[in-house]
C-alpha cells in the first residue's frame, strides 16, 4: 500500500475514518434534530428547514409503504431535475427500506426503458416536464405507478418571471390510474412503519454507468458504501452546518449526488439549489447567499468564468471550489486564481465509487491531478496486460479497494472482468490510465480504450486537450482519434473559440500553433471549430460521440 502521499493529508484531520452503520437516512434524522429551524434547501427563495424536510419525507414514505406498496429492497426510479422533490424522494425511499435508481433526465422514453426492465422498476417519481415519456412505458415495462411532481409548488410567485419554464409550469392533470401526485401524498396522512428495516448492507442507490463503454451497467450501492464517501468529502474540506453549498451538478450523477446533497445534509448545511445551470444567476446566488462551497466540473467552470459580468459580483465568501468529472486545464485553474484567489480542489472517482477514491488536499492541490487516496484507500497503478504492480512514475491502470467501492454490478456476469485480486485484497479495475508522482499524487493519463494509436504511438487525448487550453482564441476542445489510412489513426480536435477570436483565426492557425507546442506525433492534424460540443446532463464532453461521428463518415 502506498503511504507517501500520508505527508500530504488535509490538516487537522485523521488518515483513517469510521464508517456510521447506519441507514442514509439517519443522518437526515439526526440534522432534524439538531437544526430543527436552519435552512435544508433554498429553492429560488423559497426556504426549507430541517424540520419539514424530515417531515415531508417522512410523509412521502408512508406514501410509498402504505398507499403503493414498496418493500424492502424494491427498486424506485427517480426520473427528474434538481428540484425538493428530488431531495425528500431519495431519503424517503431509503426510509422506506427501498433504493432509488437515479437516471439521467434527458433520457428518452426508449432509452429509459432499458433502465427500468434491467432493474426491474414498478415504482417511479417523476417531473412533470418528463412525464409523457414515462407514461407509455406503463403498458410496455415493468412499470406499474408514477408519482409526478410539479417544481413549481415549491417556487415563490415573486421568483416566476426570470426562471426556466419547466421550474414555473402550474401542476397539471392526467388521466391515467397509475398516476398519483406529489402534493396529495405528502397530505395522505400515511406514516411509515416505525422501525426502519434497512441496514449498512442493504442497497441504498444503484447508478448507472454512463454506457460509453458498452451496455450501461447498475453500480450497486448499500447505506456502507454511500456513508463512507459523505463522511469522507465532509471531513476532507472541513465542512461544518453553516456552510453553503451551490447545488448545480445534477443530483443523478454521483458527483452532484453524494457532494451536493448527501455531504450537506450529514453536516446540517444548507442547499442553495437551481435546477438549470445559468452562469448569471449562479453568481448572483453566490452573492447573496454567500456560497462557501461549490462542487462544480470542469465544463460548467469554464462557462463561469467566461461570463463578461462576473467582475460585477462579490464572491468572496466562496472558500471551497471542488470537482471532477475531467481534468481542469492548467489554463483555466490560472484564470480561476486570478480572478478569484482560488484553487481548484479536483478529485477522481467513478459510478463504481459513489463519487471520489482521490481528492487534493485543499490546502496544497495540483492542477490537472487526481489528488491522493482519501481516507482509507488503497489505489495502486497496475500494468492491465500482467496485473502487475507498476513502480512511480510508470503508466498503467488505476486500481483501488476502499469502503466506498461498490458491491458489483447488478448482473452478476459484468462483474468478471471489473475486480483483481492483489495482496489479499479486492481491487476495482478503473479502466484508467494514470501514474503517480514522488509524492504519492495520482495523474490520470486517459481512458484505456480512448487512446489513439498514431503510426504506433500512444496518444492521449487528454493531454491534448490540456494543451490546447493554453491557446488564447480556444474556450473548449475534445480530442478523438480518426481512421488514417498511412497512420492508421490520427488526431483530430474539435474546439469552440472564445467570442472575440470567432472570424479572426482559422483551423490552419490553430494546427500551425500546434505544431510549435507538441510533439510531431501527437498533434492535431485536423482542426473543426464548434459552436457547442455534446455533453452529457452533469457536463462531461461525449467524446465517444464525436469519434462515431468521424468514423461513420469515412
Amino acid at each position: 500500500m502506498l503511504t507517501k502521499h500520508y505527508d500530504y493529508y488535509p490538516n487537522r484531520v485523521s488518515k483513517s475514518l469510521t464508517v456510521p452503520k447506519t441507514p442514509l437516512y439517519h443522518n437526515l434524522e439526526v440534522s432534524a434534530a439538531r437544526f430543527a429551524d436552519h435552512t435544508a434547501i433554498n429553492y429560488y427563495g423559497n426556504g426549507i428547514s430541517y424540520a419539514q424536510l424530515k417531515d415531508e419525507t417522512d410523509a412521502f414514505a408512508g406514501y410509498l409503504q402504505g398507499k403503493l406498496g414498496v418493500q424492502k429492497g424494491d427498486p424506485v426510479l427517480i426520473f427528474m431535475q434538481n428540484s425538493p422533490q428530488y431531495v425528500i424522494s431519495f431519503y424517503g425511499i431509503n426510509r422506506a427500506d427501498a433504493f432509488v435508481v437515479p437516471i439521467n433526465p434527458m433520457l428518452t422514453s426508449e432509452e429509459l426503458s432499458f433502465f427500468i426492465q434491467d432493474s426491474n422498476i414498478k415504482f417511479a417519481i417523476v417531473g412533470q416536464e418528463l412525464y409523457d415519456r414515462v407514461e407509455p412505458l406503463v403498458a410496455s415495462t415493468t412499470l406499474e405507478h408514477i408519482i409526478v411532481c410539479a417544481y413549481s409548488d415549491y417556487v415563490p410567485s415573486s421568483e416566476f418571471e426570470s426562471l426556466p419554464n419547466e421550474v414555473t409550469a402550474p401542476r397539471q392533470v392526467y388521466d391515467n390510474e397509475q398516476t398519483y401526485y406529489w402534493m396529495e401524498a405528502l397530505a395522505s396522512g400515511f406514516e411509515p412503519k416505525q422501525i426502519q428495516e434497512a441496514g449498512p448492507d442493504d442497497l441504498c442507490v444503484m447508478p448507472y454507468t454512463s454506457g460509453t463503454t458498452g451496455r450501461p451497467k447498475g453500480c450497486m450501492h448499500t447505506n456502507a458504501t454511500v456513508q463512507a464517501n459523505t463522511v469522507s468529502a465532509y471531513n476532507w474540506v472541513n465542512i461544518t452546518m453553516d456552510s453553503v453549498h451551490l447545488t448545480t451538478l445534477p443530483l443523478f450523477h454521483v458527483t452532484g449526488m453524494l457532494h451536493s446533497l448527501h455531504t450537506p445534509i450529514y453536516g446540517g448545511c444548507t442547499m442553495i439549489m437551481m435546477t438549470r445551470w445559468d452562469r448569471e444567476l449562479a453568481a448572483k446566488l453566490m452573492e447573496q447567499y454567500k456560497i462557501s462551497h461549490w462542487v462544480t466540473i470542469s465544463t460548467m467552470l469554464i462557462d463561469f468564468l467566461s461570463n463578461p459580468n462576473l467582475s460585477n459580483y462579490r464572491i468572496s465568501s466562496l472558500q471551497v471550489l471542488a470537482g471532477g468529472g475531467a481534468p481542469l486545464p492548467e489554463a483555466v485553474g490560472k484564470q480561476l486564481y486570478e480572478k478569484t484567489g482560488l484553487q481548484f480542489v479536483e478529485g477522481y472517482g467513478l459510478s463504481e465509487t459513489i463519487s471520489h477514491t482521490h481528492f487534493n488536499p485543499p490546502d496544497r492541490p495540483k492542477l490537472q491531478c487526481l489528488g491522493i487516496p482519501a481516507f482509507d484507500v488503497d489505489a495502486r497503478i497496475m500494468d492491465p496486460a500482467t496485473q502487475s504492480v507498476l513502480n512511480q512514475g510508470e503508466t498503467g491502470e488505476i486500481i483501488v479497494h476502499g469502503p466506498q467501492v461498490f458491491t458489483g454490478y447488478y448482473h452478476q456476469e459484468d462483474n468478471e472482468d471489473a475486480f483483481v485480486e492483489i495482496d489479499g485484497k479486492t481491487f476495482f479495475r478503473t479502466g484508467d490510465m494514470g501514474r503517480v508522482d514522488e509524492e504519492g499524487y495520482f495523474f490520470i493519463v486517459d481512458r484505456l480504450k480512448r487512446m489513439i494509436n498514431a503510426s504506433g504511438y500512444k496518444v492521449w487525448p487528454t493531454e491534448v486537450e490540456s494543451l490546447l487550453y493554453n491557446h488564447p482564441a480556444i474556450q473548449q476542445a475534445c480530442v478523438v482519434g480518426v481512421p488514417d489510412p498511412r497512420r492508421g489513426e490520427t488526431v483530430k480536435a474539435f474546439v469552440i473559440l472564445n467570442d472575440d477570436a470567432k472570424g479572426t483565426i482559422n483551423e490552419e492557425e490553430i494546427v500551425e500553433w500546434s505544431k510549435e507546442h507538441m510533439a510531431a506525433y501527437k498533434y492535431p492534424r485536423f482542426i473543426e471549430f464548434r459552436d457547442s460540443l455534446p455533453t452529457t446532463s452533469s457536463g462531461k464532453i461525449l467524446w465517444r460521440k464525436l469519434q462515431e461521428e468521424e468514423k461513420s463518415n469515412v
